[in-house]
């Protein structure tokens, strides 16, 4: 049960009304202490009782819709992450570089005369550039396509430090190596044998190569359910 208020009339006021008219009488036990009989509180205060709804079932209460099952097992299915290992890019700085020279004065340089070029490493981010003669430099072992940019243009600056007229240049994505996990086995022979693009020859490498039009790819499928993506 609860009251509603229909007028503005303080709570003590009324309570003093009801004492005036109904008078006070000591509780049985003789401590002294009153109480106060108010035999109609309506038409003292004025209030008007309301009654709750107590009569409430489940059913009248709206229920929130299950997903469907399609939905809950999309859901429950795990994904699958590639991650990339490797990004080849290359460039070119349209001038002519003296490896020798490079070798001499550069840090972090190795000079290979049998395959005629120069390797220049960076820390931040770590890649590996290959440094020819000629001008064109490709760079390998970045992460992410931002880092290979970032680390083409720190080998041009480096480049343009030692004395070279560097001009940065054909700037391109070359390669991208991604690898990938499947939550399951792969039987390779039968992969082989229903797919006519897959190419499969134990004696020379374990895994299925399987080769994608539309995107350019190639991957290497393992039995482990390891793939790995090149292109």
């Amino acid at each position: 049960m609860c009251w509603v208020y229909q007028r503005d009339e303080p709570i003590y006021r009324i309570m003093a009304t009801a004492i005036q008219k109904n008078g006070m009488k000591p509780l049985p036990n003789g401590n002294g202490l009153v109480h106060h009989e108010v035999q109609d509180i309506t038409t003292l205060t004025g209030y008007s009782e309301v009654e709750t709804c107590t009569n409430v079932t489940c059913s009248d209460i709206p229920q929130i819709a299950e997903a469907p099952q399609e939905l809950q097992h999309a859901e429950n299915e795990p994904e699958i992450d590639i991650v990339i290992n490797n990004v080849v890019c290359s460039f070119s700085v349209r001038c002519h570089l003296n490896l020798r020279e490079i070798a001499l004065n550069g840090m972090n340089v190795e000079y290979r005369k049998e395959n005629g070029m120069v390797t220049m490493k960076l820390r931040r981010p770590y890649t590996t550039a290959s440094i020819w003669s000629s001008g064109k430099v490709t760079c390998t072992g970045a992460t992410s396509e931002t880092h290979a940019k970032i680390a083409a243009r720190k080998f041009a600056r480096c480049l343009q430090k030692l004395g070279f007229k560097v001009r940065f240049n054909n700037y391109r994505v070359v390669n991208v190596l991604g690898t990938c996990s499947m939550p399951f086995a792969i039987k390779i022979n039968s992969f082989s044998e229903r797919h006519k693009e897959a190419d499969y020859e134990p004696e020379l490498h374990p895994g299925v190569t399987y080769k994608l039009k539309c995107p350019k790819a190639t991957l290497k499928i393992f039995s482990t359910g390891s793939v790995t993506v090149t292109g």
